[in-house]
This record gives structure tokens, sequence and C-alpha cells, in this order.
């Protein structure tokens, strides 16, 4: 029986996987089997490794999308009286906020424009202020635009006032460099579906060891309690609960070919190349990208829409997807936007490819031109 191609995905995840990775999966696994606790053992070390934390932090995974990581990392990491100081220029800003108010810990925002990066120097100036605040939460690739947040910057500054720091790096984790020795963190969380290129279904949390004792009895839940987590991990090499068994071992093995591509340097070049290619070819169609090339992560792309009576995102989301290629909505509330993924298993060839079917799109909707804002500079 002949197989049907699968469209890529260029979204921030899920995303296109190899073969391999796809096959990984093919293998029932008891949860509780030493071999597969050799691979939930191997992916911790590997995923150290990557941030360079083996000799500082522990990692520790967690069932469910990179949601549910982040969710256990503010409620494990920030006791109940602590205060959250969350930079804010984005949706997944916006999501750490509201965690923060669903667990009851306190938060405050320091609010930019979607299309602004976060200053050092904001946060510098609002921990001065209030000697409350005890932990920051920094998402360091804004998905929901693009930006591509000063990590390294930030997390001087919050050293520099004794407090914690909690990176949610879900968009930005294997391709954009994190090193735990030069830049200081309580946590970074990511998940198995983004640039790893493993499928959705677990998260993980690397958590200085320090931070990680002291833990104890912070979480207001028993299943997102990343110290009891780690501390049964420990004691059985387990989960607590049942394992997505098929997206561990589907991870185990596209963090294998991650290592083949070369690690970091190489992941993060091939989606900078890919980036690059995009931005290039959706502006010889027409199309402007809403962010500032200094501020953009060669992760997701964010673009105006065509300004034309003919075009509606549903009839292009379609007729893009036939041709081959899945996109991804805007998230922006006051510009019309939508979202083109660089990152996945899909080789250099895949962005010219999504290109062309876009060019295509446009002139089956009988649109000429591809944005009124690309005449402006």
């Amino acid at each position: 029986m002949s197989q049907v191609r699968s469209p890529i995905l260029l979204t921030p995840g899920p995303l296109t996987t190899s073969d391999k990775t796809r096959a990984a999966m093919l293998r029932d696994w008891g949860s509780w089997d030493s071999d597969f606790n050799q691979i939930t053992a191997r992916i911790r070390q590997q995923v150290l490794r990557i941030v360079h934390g083996e000799a500082s932090h522990e990692c520790v995974p967690l069932q469910g999308s990179g949601t549910f990581s982040v969710e256990a990392a503010i409620g494990t990491i920030v006791p109940r009286d602590g205060h959250v100081l969350v930079p804010n220029n984005g949706a997944y800003c916006q999501r750490i906020a509201k965690i923060c108010k669903v667990l009851g810990r306190r938060v405050t925002t320091i609010d930019y424009r979607e299309d602004q990066q976060v200053l050092a120097a904001d946060v510098d100036r609002a921990l001065a202020a209030d000697p409350s605040i005890t932990h920051v939460a920094l998402v360091h690739c804004e998905t929901g635009t693009g930006v591509l947040n000063p990590l390294h910057d930030v997390a001087l500054v919050v050293e520099k006032h004794g407090r914690g720091l909690i990176v949610d790096a879900m968009s930005s984790f294997g391709a954009i460099d994190i090193d735990a020795r030069s830049t200081p963190f309580d946590a970074v969380v990511a998940a198995s579906g983004k640039c790893l290129e493993g499928v959705p279904g677990m998260g993980f949390v690397i958590v200085r060891r320090s931070t990680l004792e002291k833990c104890e009895g912070n979480s207001h839940s028993l299943a997102m309690d990343l110290y009891d987590q780690w501390i049964y991990m420990g004691k059985t090499t387990q989960w607590r609960f049942t394992p997505p068994t098929h997206v561990v071992a589907a991870l185990d093995e596209a963090i294998t070919q991650y290592v083949e591509e070369g690690g970091l340097d190489a992941r993060g070049g091939r989606y900078a190349r890919n980036c690059k290619a995009l931005i290039d070819g959706m502006a010889a169609l027409g199309f402007r990208s809403y962010l500032d090339p200094a501020i953009q992560a060669p992760i997701i792309v964010t673009f105006h829409a065509p300004d034309d009576p003919k075009y509606n995102f549903k009839t292009f989301y379609q007729e893009v997807k036939k041709r081959g290629y899945i996109l991804y909505p805007g998230k922006l509330t006051q510009v019309e936007t939508f979202r083109v993924g660089c990152m996945g298993h899909f080789g250099e060839a895949g962005i010219p490819g999504a290109v062309a079917a876009v060019a295509d799109t446009l002139e089956a909707m009988g649109i000429r031109q591809g944005v009124a804002a690309a005449a402006v500079t």
C-alpha cells in the first residue's frame, strides 16, 4: 500500500520528525523495566550536557506538554509566599503570569509591546525597587512572535540581586546556547517536541541541585512536584507515575541524531539558515516580517498578513496545506499576522518549497501582492 506523504509542519511544535524517531515508537516498553529506566537515565544526562550542567544541576523529566513542566517549575521552586517578576513581551510570558496567579504565587509584570525585547536594565530596576521579589521568570524565545530575549544579561542581573531565575526555554533549548557555567539559573524548562526534534508528550526541568534540595513541600500538586519526582527517581531509577514510554524512546533516538548532526552549533546553524531563507524568500513575495531582525530568534517568524480583501487566513492555511506545508496562526491581537516555523526534520530544501507553496497560494487566491506594509521602511 502506498504511503501518503505527511505535510511538513512549519510550526513551533509539534515538529516534523525523522523516520528513525518515529520508528523508535514502534516498540512497547515496560515502565519499570531496567532497559527503559536506562533510557530515562541516558536522556537526563544528555540534556544536562547540552547546557554544561552536569556538575551543578539535575534534570527532572515530567509527563505532559511543556506548559506542565513550566507550571511544575513555578510550583516547586517558588515557595508559597514567594513573589515572581515576569518580564512580559508576549503570549507565553502572559501564560507564566497566569500560572503564578492560579498557583497563588504573587506576581508582578514588566509589560512591553510584543515587538520589543526585554531589557535587563528594567529587570535590574524592578529588583532594586522591590526586595520582596524572590524569583524572575523569563521566556527565552517568546514563541508568540519569535523575539529572542537576552537571557545571559538578565541572568547576571538576577544573580547580582541574589534572586532566583526560572527560564522557559521551550523554543530555544538545543538550538540557542545556554551555558550553566556562565549563565546562572535556578531552572531551565524545555520539552521533547521542540528543537531536539522528538515528539510531544514530556517536558524536563534542569534545576540547580542546591536549589532543588530546598524545595520539599513547596509544590501545590502531587503529580507536578519536581522535588518528589527527583527523590523518587534517585531511589528507584523509575518515574513515580506511568511515563510516556513511546515518547521517551523517541526522544532518546532524537537526541542520538542531534549528537550525530553536531549538537547545538549544527542544529542552531541549520535553523538560522532556514530562518534567513524564509525571510528572504517571503520578502521577495512582498511579505514583511513583524520583528526587527536584531531581536528575531531563528525559531519561528511572524509575518504581516496580506493587506488584500481576498485574504482570509483559514483559506490561506488550507491552500498552503494542500501544497504540503502547515503554517501557524498569529498570536497578536492588534495586527493580523501568521507564523512560520524554522525548526524540524525537513532538510534545508523545505523552506524554499514552503515559499513556493505560499507563492502558488497567493496566485490561486488572486492576491497580487504580499502586504501593503511591505512598502513601509
